[in-house]
């Protein structure tokens, strides 16, 4: 009976002592629980404290601007893709254009040596000595021709001879050109006092008359 007593007793102080156990950690998880929700009362900073915080804070920087937004950031990624691309792009290179020759300056035409003979040779009044036509002539075989029928004609003492060079289009033949080009050369100056388009009779403006120099 004894141990009966006895054993009911130790169960007893058991459960008392173990609801007394829980009992406190209830309690204990109810105060956590306030402590969490309320806001902590923070204390007054005392000047060393505060000396110390103003210390660190001198010493913190500043990271960068605040985050940008999405258009923001969409826009700066389309502009440096466009920049991307025109970097990959090869640049086109304009063909330099060949500036165009110089045209040398027209000189005067070298003066007749003998206006009188000019006028009458227009008027009709004076002889020609020869004619020379180039109408059958290429480029090469007029220069060739040319000077050795001049030559001729002043050791023979001509004074004036004819020239049939053509018009070409519009004035602008290839054998009349290179004729009136000839005339300004070094060679021409050394046949020639002068020259001047003959009179229509004669051909016009497709035919000069050529005044050669005497012989000395």
């Amino acid at each position: 009976m004894r141990r009966a007593a006895c054993g009911c007793s130790c169960r007893a102080r058991w459960l008392s002592g173990s609801i007394t156990i829980l009992a406190r950690v209830l309690l204990l998880r109810s105060r956590l629980r306030r402590t969490w929700a309320e806001p902590v009362k923070g204390r007054r900073l005392s000047e060393e404290e505060v000396r110390a915080w103003a210390k660190v804070a001198s010493t913190v920087k500043r990271i960068g601007p605040r985050e940008a937004s999405l258009p923001d950031f969409q826009a700066a990624l389309e502009a440096g893709e466009a920049e991307l691309r025109d970097e990959k792009k090869p640049a086109r290179k304009t063909p330099a254009r060949a500036a165009p020759p110089e045209q040398p300056a027209p000189r005067a035409p070298v003066p007749p040596a003998d206006r009188g003979r000019e006028k009458r040779v227009r008027r009709g009044k004076l002889d020609i000595a020869s004619t020379f036509d180039l109408h059958g002539h290429t480029q090469i075989s007029a220069s060739r021709a040319l000077p050795g029928f001049l030559i001729a004609q002043q050791a023979d003492g001509a004074r004036c001879v004819l020239v049939i060079t053509g018009k070409g289009r519009e004035g602008q033949g290839v054998l009349r050109r290179n004729f009136l080009l000839w005339l300004e050369s070094p060679e021409a100056r050394a046949l020639v006092s002068g020259y001047a388009e003959s009179h229509p009779k004669h051909g016009g403006s497709g035919a000069f008359y050529v005044f050669l120099r005497r012989m000395e």
